[in-house]
């Protein structure tokens, strides 16, 4: 059967514009990508292959251009498409921290932090410096160690936000396992952090974690 012979409000494309595109799973939204599947299947079920055979969606969507070309269903034109998609999401995401607006919504700065970190293979940790409006003021990547740690020295975030002239940190790093569940390790390091820069009047507001899923804020667990 194809998609255009399904009941409406289970055909992708009209469920994105009745539901929004929360609501969509992800072969669903990879379909809408597709337009078009391979023959004899149509976008929903070459969507799901590729996420079986070659997923889950953060392993496929992880792969370069090149990579992405050689997979069934998508070629080079949507593998560049698909590529350059998620490179304006990725802009629009930081486009919204750094055009000045104070940081009033504590789950956009985790979305950035995962959309900067999630990707890389080792863990890295990074800063995001706040003006005393919360403005962000630069975003920096401080740290990076093996796949399973990362050294961090509050000093040397301490300098960093003295140099920015900064009146709050946001900081995060990511779990290169997938799994977003902070350490005893990162407990302790967030505590480090927040006395560390309470010495110099720099307020500590969150400490994300990144994995597969959402991130995990720390001060959302009261651990900040």
């Amino acid at each position: 059967m194809h998609i255009r012979d399904w009941p409406h409000a289970e055909r992708p494309r009209e469920k994105l514009l009745a539901q929004g595109a929360g609501a969509l799973s992800d072969a669903e939204l990879l379909a809408i990508f597709l337009g078009s599947g391979l023959r004899g299947r149509d976008a929903v079920q070459t969507a799901r292959e590729l996420l079986q055979q070659h997923g889950p969606l953060r392993a496929l969507l992880d792969r370069d251009a090149t990579a992405l070309a050689r997979l069934p269903g998508l070629g080079p034109a949507r593998a560049c498409a698909l590529r350059a998609a998620l490179e304006l999401g990725q802009r629009h995401l930081a486009a919204a921290l750094e055009r000045g607006a104070s940081l009033t919504d504590p789950d956009s700065a985790g979305r950035y932090f995962a959309q900067r970190l999630r990707h890389r293979p080792q863990e890295v940790f990074a800063a995001l410096f706040l003006d005393t409006r919360h403005r962000a003021l630069a975003f920096e990547e401080l740290f990076s160690g093996t796949l399973d740690s990362a050294e961090v020295h509050p000093r040397e975030v301490v300098r960093r936000a003295l140099g920015h002239n900064a009146a709050a940190v946001i900081v995060g790093h990511n779990h290169p396992s997938g799994n977003p569940e902070p350490s005893a390790a990162d407990r302790a390091i967030t505590a480090r952090l927040r006395q560390a820069l309470e010495l110099v009047e720099v307020r500590l507001l969150d400490h994300f974690v990144v994995g597969d899923g959402p991130p995990v804020s720390l001060a959302a667990r009261g651990w900040v």
